[in-house]
């Protein structure tokens, strides 16, 4: 009887191996479909939690570093300079260096004010030529007028010249040359 036992439990054995040689066949090719999905969920988790986490980390800077300006400034006051000159450097090695200006620090920066100076400059010139220009011919109009009429012959009558002067001349003073 023990012979008999010995095969049947070796032939159960012997079944039983088979089986899990094909489970296993069966499950490696499923575990490798697994581990494939799980390299791709992970690659896709990196991907969508990069820029969100790269965000994160700005937004902290940019909160944390006027924060650590006051804290200098506090520490400026009460403790010694050295603490606080190494809070700023701190607070300037912890700003993110490409923020984007907004406000009165856009409006103020330095190359947005020359260009406004070198537009009011070019304005201001070309106010004062123009002044000029016309100063000039104002003063080559009054200059025509009184030579021409020191070339009228001398012979007119006194009351034609001063009716003459007179019908020239406006309020301000200015003479103008007859039929202009």
């Amino acid at each position: 009887m023990s012979l008999m036992n010995t095969n049947r439990t070796t032939n159960g054995a012997a079944a039983i191996s088979e089986r899990a040689k094909d489970v296993a066949a069966q499950a490696i090719p499923v575990g490798k479909t697994a581990v494939q999905g799980v390299r791709q969920g992970v690659q896709g988790a990196k991907e969508w939690a990069a820029p969100r986490l790269e965000d994160a980390v700005l937004g902290a800077r940019e909160w944390a570093a006027p924060r650590l300006e006051v804290a200098a400034d506090a520490v400026d006051i009460t403790v010694a300079p050295k603490v606080s000159s190494a809070l700023r450097s701190t607070a300037a090695q912890v700003r993110p260096s490409g923020t984007k200006r907004t406000g009165i620090r856009r409006l103020l920066d330095w190359r947005l004010l020359l260009g406004v100076g070198a537009a009011m400059a070019a304005a201001g010139a070309g106010a004062a030529i123009t002044m000029r220009r016309r100063y000039a011919s104002a003063t080559a109009e009054a200059k025509n007028a009184t030579e021409s009429s020191e070339d009228e012959p001398r012979g007119t009558q006194a009351g034609d010249s001063g009716t003459d002067a007179a019908a020239g001349s406006e309020v301000n003073g200015r003479v103008t040359t007859p039929g202009t």
